[in-house]
């Protein structure tokens, strides 16, 4: 039988977890009560804090007994991670918390797949709540009083929180049908490629796009990691740019990663790895003074990327991609990578974007199911679209 895990400090939130418990199970809802607090438990539960404990990978030594606050909570955060992940009966995640019952709640919320439902009752849920949900779909919602005791509206707030959990958890959305999901990344300066890519394949998929904003990247490739894509079309990979030389964009260490895990068909390109995305002009770094800029908008500057940054772009991005022994098949378009990079472009740069190609053909180490082609296309060809799309048809089909 599914549950409703319901999460929370029993050491110092106890009263407000146990009656957030009972609003649950009123609902409806089949419950498991779980003590996530580093002291001792004021109210009964089901899960101790000593047991979520024992799943940090130093065991729980590494979490309980700490007078380190800090290392206290980032220990607890680990465990429940793992802890969560370990559970196959969770209906729906349900939690409560200020600033360390929050982030310790949210880091295994976050572990969980998309779509599974999650509620997080917290003082932080009016600010910026970015370091919390990341590019999950946690649902923050302000707990409005401190939680320091029940009162009139802590009452109210939390039994309109049990009522969302359980009406979810009972009604989950229905599997998908139809046509499988792919996940697409797209920059404006790629944006012709890609819409044609779509064009060419939404008959037979469910054509998911991604803005290459760092963000845009970890959520497609959550996705993959959660099973909801059949295969990625990453042809614009820019957020590794920002990742190496300081833009405000950046992808994380783990770019690709998702690829390796699954396996999944994967078709990359170097869409807009001629540019680093720096805010307004005032905000660029010292150190890149004097660079070629291009003002995207008032907001927006972007800066092309050298030969030498090229190659340690290339050398990154094969490195990754060389790990993955899914179906590879990346496509090099030698006439211009973006808008902007092309004959007569603000960035075209041909040593420089020589200089990418043949680091990414020298470390991606090519094999039967990866291989590399170059095509004397730019990259919004619309015949560099139909190839990538071709491309992914041929490997889905093996």
């Amino acid at each position: 039988m599914k549950r409703i895990y319901v999460v929370g400090t029993a050491d110092t939130k106890g009263e407000e977890l146990a009656f957030l418990a009972d609003a649950v199970t009123a609902a409806g809802g089949a419950v498991v009560r779980v003590d996530i607090g580093t002291r001792g438990a004021t109210v009964p539960v089901d899960i101790p804090a000593s047991e979520v404990a024992t799943h940090h990978a130093r065991g729980a030594d590494a979490v309980l007994g700490i007078d380190d606050r800090g290392a206290a909570v980032a220990g607890m955060s680990t465990a429940f991670a793992n802890f969560i992940q370990s559970r196959n009966d969770v209906a729906g995640v349900i939690g409560i918390g200020g600033g360390g019952g929050t982030s310790i709640v949210t880091a295994g919320m976050r572990a969980l797949p998309l779509g599974l439902p999650k509620l997080m009752v917290s003082t932080l849920a009016s600010g910026d709540t970015a370091p919390y949900v990341d590019v999950s779909d946690i649902i923050m919602m302000p707990s409005v009083t401190d939680m320091a005791g029940l009162n009139r509206l802590s009452r109210v707030v939390l039994h309109n929180a049990a009522q969302a959990i359980a009406g979810m958890a009972a009604k989950p959305a229905p599997a998908a049908a139809g046509k499988p999901a792919l996940g697409l990344t797209m920059f404006g300066v790629t944006t012709p490629c890609v819409t044609a890519i779509v064009e060419q394949l939404r008959a037979g998929y469910d054509c998911m796009v991604f803005h290459a904003t760092g963000t845009g990247g970890r959520l497609m490739e959550k996705l993959a990691d959660s099973g909801l894509l059949a295969g990625v079309l990453d042809i614009t990979t820019t957020e590794v740019c920002d990742l190496l030389f300081g833009g405000v964009l950046p992808a994380t260490e783990d770019r690709f990663g998702a690829i390796a895990r699954t396996k999944l068909p994967y078709v990359g390109s170097v869409g807009a790895l001629d540019m680093v995305n720096f805010w307004a002009p005032a905000t660029i770094p010292e150190r890149y003074r004097g660079r070629l800029f291009y003002e995207h908008n008032p907001n927006v500057t972007l800066m092309r990327t050298t030969t030498d940054e090229c190659r340690k772009i290339g050398e990154w991005i094969g490195g990754r991609l060389a790990r993955c022994d899914g179906p590879v098949r990346f496509l090099i378009p030698e006439k211009g990578v973006s808008a902007l990079d092309i004959e007569g472009g603000a960035f075209f740069d041909p040593d420089a974007d020589a200089a990418l190609f043949d680091a990414i053909e020298r470390t991606i180490q090519p094999t039967r199911r990866r291989t590399v082609t170059r095509l004397p296309l730019h990259i919004n060809d619309p015949a560099f679209a139909k190839a990538a799309a071709e491309a992914f048809l041929d490997i889905a089909k093996k």
